[in-house]
């Protein structure tokens, strides 16, 4: 029960003194833990002691079994803008998401435009299949086409990565109900990319965007979002899948994967190239050059000859 008296602790930050988004760190998985608040800082305490982690210095905290959290570090994470995924058994099921701090609409109206209409919903498609294949000019092709020339991609990005490491390769399997049945590949498969989302899902909700507003993927609530970690897969955490299960002396490769996928996700600047590739997909070219979402954002009134009007007046 609580006492009324407020914890001690730091104001809340204003919009402009959060740390752009391109700027901070990755994510963060936790499990098994107590998370509370100390002034700006998460508190993580279990059996080894208590650490304390800056909130406003990482984009999403990824919560497994074993986690529980307090109302006052909830408002912390709410106020600098980090968003909370709850995640599964070794961090590899998405069961629910927190958003993140939305400070203006201006991205998500415009991809709620460029979505609604075919044409220009087709041309940010191939938009996306274009930066595949960027020595190549794929105008010409089909969406259709350039599914195929996609798959044929990645089909030979697993062929290199088996035969780099070794590893025997069909195709991708993994049966979510029984992570544990997968083999050692399609397990760090899974864990990385589950790290892979959780990032591009807190990004693309603390940039104002729609998650569910897809281009390549559409009818599932996170369509966006596979939408924008397919960008990176090639690069990311595919080869680093393969890397990982070719070591034989790893008994926790989920583990091993997140931490691994964590280190090359700030070595290759996939947090900020994300937030520029978004501004450019949705045609934004004052916050792609920016590179940040902490743009205050002003209430107005809807108006259908001017566009907008002050709000808090009295009319009439």
């Amino acid at each position: 029960m609580g006492t009324g008296k407020e914890i001690p602790g730091i104001k809340k930050p204003e919009i402009i003194e959060l740390p752009r988004v391109s700027d901070r760190m990755t994510f963060l998985y936790l499990e098994h833990c107590q998370i509370n608040r100390q002034d700006g800082a998460i508190t993580v305490k279990d059996q080894r002691g208590t650490a304390f982690v800056p909130a406003a210095q990482f984009s999403v905290l990824l919560l497994g079994p074993g986690t529980s959290i307090t109302h006052k570090a909830i408002e912390l994470i709410g106020d600098t803008g980090v968003s909370l995924v709850w995640t599964g058994e070794k961090g590899i099921r998405f069961y629910a998401s927190g958003r993140a701090l939305s400070s203006k609409t201006t991205l998500l109206l415009q991809q709620a435009k460029l979505v609604s209409n075919q044409r220009s919903h087709v041309n940010v498609a191939r938009k996306m299949y274009q930066m595949r294949f960027p020595n190549e000019d794929v105008s010409g092709l089909t969406i259709q086409q350039l599914r195929g020339r996609e798959g044929s991609r990645i089909r030979k990005v697993y062929k290199e990565a088996a035969e780099k490491w070794n590893i025997p390769w069909n195709r991708r399997e993994y049966n979510p109900d029984s992570f544990e049945d997968g083999s050692p590949v399609n397990q760090a498969l899974s864990a990385g990319h589950v790290c892979l989302y959780g990032l591009a899902h807190a990004l693309i909700v603390a940039m104002g965007c729609s998650p569910g507003l897809g281009f390549v993927h559409v009818g599932h609530e996170k369509s966006f979002v596979y939408d924008i970690a397919d960008l990176y897969k090639a690069e990311t955490t595919i080869p680093l899948a393969f890397e990982v299960a070719s070591q034989e002396d790893i008994e926790d490769i989920p583990g091993a994967m997140r931490r691994k996928t964590r280190n090359i996700l700030y070595r290759e600047h996939i947090l900020e190239r994300m937030v520029k590739d978004i501004c450019y997909l949705l045609d934004n070219e004052s916050l792609k050059a920016s590179g940040s979402h902490t743009i205050e954002a002003k209430l107005y009134l809807w108006d259908d000859l001017t566009g907008t009007a002050e709000s808090g007046v009295m009319y009439g």
